[in-house]
């Protein structure tokens, strides 16, 4: 690329070109070299498509904990994250990309959840005088394509611990445990958090944000027992005492009872996706027969079939001790130890599900791959 005569155009012409492009052709040219990169990146040519390109819905992967702690560990400047990056895949493409992270003047930061086009990160001890002092941790938020990015009001380690990070509308965050919740908008006037009593019956599984519901699984059984119950509440209703409401419905039946370890994710058009193993019995160890997608219908309050994996998908799932489940929308991710690779369920256009496996997963794991649904978009600011 250095000496191609695209390099004798005038910049202009350039981005005039490139314009033409959708946002995966973008992206896969970024990838050509340095000099493409920079050019494709600069501040004019992204106010230049920023208006004219749809989202690009990716797989994003969030680092490994065995890496996040490497960091951590030996991040005493910035070396440690020059090679940083969110792996994201385009399920379209088959394919793996890499978005750098390393503009973040950050000692270290993990990628947790994204909305809108925007990436939220925890990070710890900036390079910088513009961020956390080194112990104490913070949310950033950023848009890995633009490389903008803004610090949110600093938080304690114990939520950076405890807390499970809801993202909705832009700069919309709540962070949510178990006894407490603390809410972010950007169109608060004050720059703070705020704080509620959550009062949930136990520790929150797979909460999830929809819309300005807020849903998560809660185990209210016994110690030798678990006994999975959904529950809602609002950012509204948080600052009231009844915040919490069972949802449940006598048509729904044993749903719960039948499902092993279930996790929540928002699906399309405001649905929630319930995802667990179906078990063979009721007995307290009961083994799985297959993992199932329900998929709940808010409006109505009924549930239905969405998906179920196929045998030949399910038996290396079977060996496997643990299984993590990501994905949101139209996908669902699925990883295991010693699987190797993802499964992954597709819904497509007419609204039938359809199963494949991903492979060449960057990157060094145990096979519990954890990750989350990234929307780029060149026009989400920060």
């Amino acid at each position: 690329m250095e000496f191609s005569p695209l390099n004798r155009l005038p910049q202009d012409t350039v981005h005039q070109i490139f314009s033409h492009l959708t946002l995966r052709e973008i992206i896969i040219s970024k990838c050509v070299c340095k000099s493409l990169n920079s050019t494709l990146s600069s501040p004019s040519f992204l106010h230049l498509i920023s208006t004219q390109q749809p989202p690009l819905s990716l797989l994003a992967l969030r680092p490994s904990h065995r890496t996040h702690s490497h960091n951590n560990n030996n991040s005493n400047n910035n070396s440690s994250n020059s090679n940083s990056a969110l792996h994201v895949f385009d399920t379209m493409l088959n394919y793996w990309f890499r978005f750098p992270l390393s503009f973040l003047p950050f000692r270290s930061h993990y990628p947790i959840t994204s909305s809108h086009g925007l990436l939220y990160l925890w990070a710890e001890g900036p390079t910088g005088p513009m961020g956390p002092t080194a112990n104490s941790k913070t949310l950033v938020v950023c848009n890995p394509l633009t490389r903008q990015f803004k610090l949110l009001p600093q938080l304690g380690s114990a939520w950076c611990k405890h807390g499970s990070v809801l993202v909705g509308s832009p700069n919309q965050v709540l962070v949510l445990t178990e006894l407490a919740a603390i809410y972010f908008s950007g169109s608060m006037t004050a720059n703070n958090w705020l704080k509620f009593s959550s009062n949930l019956p136990s520790k929150p599984r797979s909460p999830i944000l929809i819309s300005d519901s807020i849903l998560a699984l809660c185990d209210v059984g016994s110690p030798w027992r678990s006994q999975w119950k959904l529950f809602r509440s609002t950012v509204k209703d948080l600052q009231f005492s009844q915040q919490w409401i069972r949802l449940e419905k006598h048509e729904w039946g044993d749903i719960f009872d039948i499902m092993k370890r279930p996790r929540l994710l928002a699906g399309k058009n405001d649905k929630v996706l319930m995802i667990g193993g179906l078990k063979s019995s009721y007995s307290l160890h009961s083994t799985c027969s297959t993992i199932l997608i329900l998929r709940l219908d808010m409006e109505c309050l009924e549930w239905e079939e969405a998906g179920r994996m196929p045998p030949e998908m399910f038996r290396y799932f079977q060996d496997s001790s643990k299984f993590k489940v990501f994905g949101g929308g139209s996908r669902v991710c699925f990883s295991g130890k010693r699987v190797g690779r993802l499964a992954l369920w597709e819904e497509n256009e007419c609204g039938k599900g359809e199963w494949r496996w991903i492979s060449g997963i960057p990157g060094n794991s145990d096979g519990l791959y954890r990750g989350f649904v990234f929307e780029a978009r060149l026009n989400a600011v920060p």
